[in-house]
Parts: structure tokens; sequence; C-alpha cells
């Protein structure tokens, strides 16, 4: 027995040495600067902690390298002696990362923050008013830091990281909004709760679609087997129970590798008004149907493609295209103000496109069954026949220029076979042959 305890006590001083000459190693790895810095920031020791779980750490990457700025710097400031920034950019990143960085800067997640030029920023400010943008439609899309003369941040901006802040360095985007500071992992980034935290919600549903999905259910069944703390993770061979956002839109594949630019593989813009095929379609269809391929044969594939081509031509020309060209004749000939949100015709037409019209597309792109159809097109031709129609019917009689809805109707209804129902009502035939089949298939008539 104490032979055996002798053996043990030996084995663990041999652990506890082999843990401090490993912990000395990487200690030895780290700047003077950032030794300093964790003499101070031990009192933060969750960022601390975090960072030693890093790769960062491995590396001998610590607090001054990323932090670290050049007195000049717009938002420099004199901690302790040493000259740093509070906000880690892309700028910073790219130091060590220049491929993944250029990547980043050329996708549309950079772009994020035009979104308050527009319309929806337009909404936020009025409707809400600064500080439900500020913690609102920043945290997703970013803000435009400001610097206090004094160097500190304007916490009217600050904090944020929304994917497409723009810093004060003039550099746009923000690493950690998919690698959560200050572990920065790979694994994080590769979930899919990373990217929910922006892309739900009744204009861009991608987190809710893609929990409804067939992929959805799979990776909850199987998200322990998916090696996602693998360094390549290769779809098909590193894993293959599941694909996660990460799979389709950024990592590799046996003939692809990783992506930064969430874009080069988006054949269709599913968010505008009326879907359009985007630059160099060919190519990133092509590489879309790569990763498809992994898990799925060929016929699988050109199937699906083919289903949501026609679902995107189905809400093209039946419903987005008419309810664009209705508004804007109702605003050509002055029957409502060319303005934004005056009107009630211009509330509905923007759910029509903005929420119902988005929650189809990518219901039928990413395998949401519920979203294609009851959450997108049911709710897109609700509002067509029962909203847009009769409203831009009784703003042309306030207006008195009944003609107007005349004409809409002679162009956009009328003679259309996909709008026949509304004027002829259900087809007799087609109905006979409903209650057939539902008897057939059911035993008992339609009620």
């Amino acid at each position: 027995m104490s032979r055996t305890l002798g053996l043990q006590g030996i084995l663990a001083i041999l652990l506890v040495l082999l843990t401090a000459g490993f912990s000395l190693a990487a200690s030895d790895r780290l700047s003077a600067e950032t030794k300093d810095c964790l003499g101070c920031h031990e009192g933060m020791p969750g960022i601390v902690s975090q960072w030693e779980d890093s790769a960062h750490w491995n590396a001998g990457v610590g607090c001054y390298e990323c932090h670290k700025a050049e007195p000049g710097d717009i938002d420099a400031i004199d901690h302790n002696g040493f000259s740093v920034a509070i906000i880690v950019s892309p700028r910073d990143c790219g130091q060590c990362h220049p491929g993944e960085t250029a990547e980043q800067e050329a996708s549309h997640h950079a772009k994020a923050g035009d979104i308050l030029n527009t319309q929806d920023g337009m909404l936020g400010q009025t409707i809400g008013g600064e500080p439900a943008v500020a913690v609102g439609c920043r945290q997703c899309h970013g803000s435009i830091v400001k610097v206090n003369e004094d160097g500190s941040l304007d916490t009217n901006t600050w904090p944020n990281t929304g994917i497409g802040r723009v810093n004060p360095d003039g550099s746009k985007g923000t690493c950690s909004a998919c690698h959560s500071r200050h572990r920065f992992s790979k694994e994080q980034a590769r979930k899919p709760e990373t990217c929910g935290k922006c892309h739900l919600g009744p204009d861009h549903p991608q987190k809710e679609v893609y929990e409804e999905s067939k992929h959805g259910i799979l990776y909850r069944a199987f998200e322990d087997n998916l090696n996602m703390d693998k360094p390549k993770w290769v779809a098909g061979q590193d894993y293959y129970d599941a694909p996660t956002c990460a799979t389709c839109h950024m990592s590799a594949t046996p003939n692809q590798s990783v992506t930064h630019d969430v874009g080069t593989r988006l054949a269709w813009n599913l968010r505008a008004p009326v879907s359009k095929r985007t630059e160099n379609w060919e190519q990133k269809l092509a590489d879309m149907q790569d990763v498809c391929s992994a898990c799925h044969s060929s016929s699988f594939v050109e199937g699906f493609y083919q289903q949501l081509d026609s679902f995107v031509a189905l809400y093209n020309d039946k419903f987005a295209i008419p309810a664009k060209e209705i508004r804007e004749i109702l605003m050509e000939n002055e029957v409502i103000s060319k303005g934004n949100f005056d009107d009630k015709i211009d509330w509905i037409y923007w759910e029509l496109w903005h929420h119902e019209g988005r929650r189809a597309r990518h219901g039928a792109a990413m395998s949401g069954p519920d979203y294609a159809w009851w959450h997108g097109i049911y709710d897109v031709a609700k509002n067509f026949y029962t909203e847009l129609l009769p409203e831009a019917s009784d703003a042309c009689e306030k207006a008195g220029k009944p003609e107007v809805y005349k004409e809409i109707i002679a162009k956009y209804i009328d003679g259309r076979k996909e709008h026949e129902w509304y004027t002829k009502g259900f087809d007799p035939k087609k109905v006979e042959e409903m209650k057939a089949y539902y008897k057939e298939r059911y035993q008992q008539d339609v009620k």
C-alpha cells in the first residue's frame, strides 16, 4: 500500500512539474508589455481566463499585441505608460490574419452598417428613436464608433460588436462579432447560434428556418459529433452528420478553402424587394452546390435548386413585381405621396416584401417548409389580395382618380391566369378534383 501511495505521489509531483514547465514555457512566449498588462488586469479574471484558453495564448499573442496603438491614432489613449486602443479592429487582426481580413472587408457583412442610411434606419430613428437604434439596429448592423476629445469612446456608439461597425481607424466590421473575445474560438464561430444573434426575426428568420429544416434537426441530434474544434473542418471528411450556417457559407470543402466573404456562394439576392441574380452567379451557384454535394447526390442537388428557382420566379412574377409597380403607379399619378411610410399602402408593401417575402424566399432556400408557405407565400398572397389591392382602390377613390385603379387591374390582374381565382373564383373543375382526391385519400367528404 505504501509503495502504491509513493508511486501516486511521484506521479502527482511529475504532473505538477510538467504543468509548471509548460506554463513557464508559454509565459516565456509572452512579451514584457503583455506581462505588465496581466499584472493589473488579473482583476478581470473572466477575460484573462478566456484568453488563457485561446489559440492566441498558445501562440504567445497577448493583450499588448492586439491592443497596442500608435500615439497619433484617433482612439489611442495613454494607459499606464502604454499607448493602447480599446477597440481591436479588423485592421489590427490583419497584421496576423491578412487573408481573412481582406475577405471580410470585401463581404456584405462589412457593409452591414450601410443600412443606417436606408428605410430600415429611417424607421428605427423616427418611429423608435436613438436609444432603440443604439441597443437594437446597431448591435447587429454596427455603429459608427465616435471618439470623445479625451480619447474615450462615445457611449451612444460604444459598446458595439455589430458586424458592419465602422471603427475609428476607418476599417469596417469586427471579427469579434463571430469570434467573441477574448477566446476568439473557431468552434464558437461555427455554431448556428452565433449567426442567430442577428439572423432571426420577421424580416430575416434564417435561424428559425434552419431550426425547422432537416439540417437543424440533425444538428440538434448530433451536435456533439461534429468535431467543431478541428482546425480544418472539411465537410464530408471531418464531419458528416449535419451542416451549420458556416458549412454552407464559409467553411472548407474538399474542393474549396475557407472564406470570410459570406456572399461568395449566394447566387440569388433574397433580401431585395424583387430577387435578382447576383454578380457572377453561375460560379457562386457551382460553389454552393459543391458544398451540398458533400452529403447529397447530384440529382438531389439539381432538383433542389430547380425547385428554388421556380419558387423565386413565382414570388417575383405573381406578387413582388406587380406590388412594386402598383405602388409606383400610385405615386406617379399623385394618388399617394412620394414619401415613405406616410401612406397606409407604404406599410402594406413594406411588410409584403421586407417581412413576408423574405421569409418565403429564405424558407425555400433553406428547406423550411413552414416559412416557405404559411409564414411566407401564404402571407404574401393574403397581404396582396386583401390589403394591397383594396387599399390601392380606396386611395384612388379618395384621390378622385378611380380610373387609375381600373388601369392597375387591367394591367396586373385581369387576363392573368395566376389571378383568375381572385376575379372569377376557384376553378370548379379543380375544386371537384381536389374533393375527389381528398375523399379517396381520407375516406371522407370535404366540408
